[in-house]
């Protein structure tokens, strides 16, 4: 993935290299609840496509056992997930790691962990590109790890609502390639992890990804 992700939500800047993002804001708390109540408590966790780093201060904070990693492709984001970490991070938030998690072979580079999050990605990525981060994935999940994919999906493949199925359709305006991915694809996908499917807030999902221990 050599192009940083199409977003409807441009961040704003701010002081000190932070940028926030509208979008953010809004999701923060319902995928924060999510994550209490199905992320492991302590471990590795790889955040894919950080973004402006707010999620990253706030999870990292959520879970203080947790080693949190974000990471982005974008030069502009890394800074900003930077200096949020400067600014409020705490000691377990690590420095922002530039990696495209469409390359293949990040799993040998960056697992196992325990945790791996990526928040309203699939939909800015081509399906050859899904497909290599959805196969990392399942490898770099230490045993017993989780994986979590928040964003909007196709439902037996069709959007869900107007708004939807106008953003679906802006996106491939602006490339043909990227767009909505559909559930029962994604799913197929990540085999062998057990997936769960928990409605979120405006449409999203998020997917939950669990890998099985040892001998489990």
């Amino acid at each position: 993935m050599t192009r940083a992700p199409i977003h409807p939500d441009r961040p704003d800047a701010e002081e000190n290299g932070r940028l926030r993002a509208p979008a953010t804001a809004r999701n923060l708390g319902p995928i924060l609840d999510v994550l209490l109540s199905h992320a492991p408590r302590e471990g590795r966790a790889l955040e894919i496509a950080a973004g402006t780093g707010e999620h990253a201060v706030a999870f990292a904070r959520a879970f203080p056992g947790l080693d949190w990693q974000p990471s982005d492709i974008d030069e502009t984001r890394l800074a900003s997930i930077a200096a949020w970490a400067r600014a409020e991070g705490p000691e377990t938030l690590r420095a922002p790691i530039h990696m495209d998690a469409t390359r293949p072979g990040w799993a040998e580079d960056h697992g196992p962990v325990e945790m791996i999050l990526a928040v309203n990605l699939l939909h800015l990525i081509s399906k050859r590109e899904t497909e290599t981060l959805l196969s990392e994935m399942t490898r770099a999940l230490a045993p017993g790890g989780t994986g979590f994919l928040y964003g909007p999906f196709l439902r037996d493949g069709a959007t869900t609502s107007a708004g939807d199925a106008q953003f679906h359709a802006s996106l491939q305006a602006q490339d043909a390639q990227i767009g909505y991915k559909d559930l029962a694809w994604v799913v197929d996908r990540l085999s062998p992890l057990v997936v769960t499917a928990q409605e979120m807030p405006a449409n999203n999902l998020m997917l939950i990804a669990r890998q099985a221990d040892r001998g489990g």
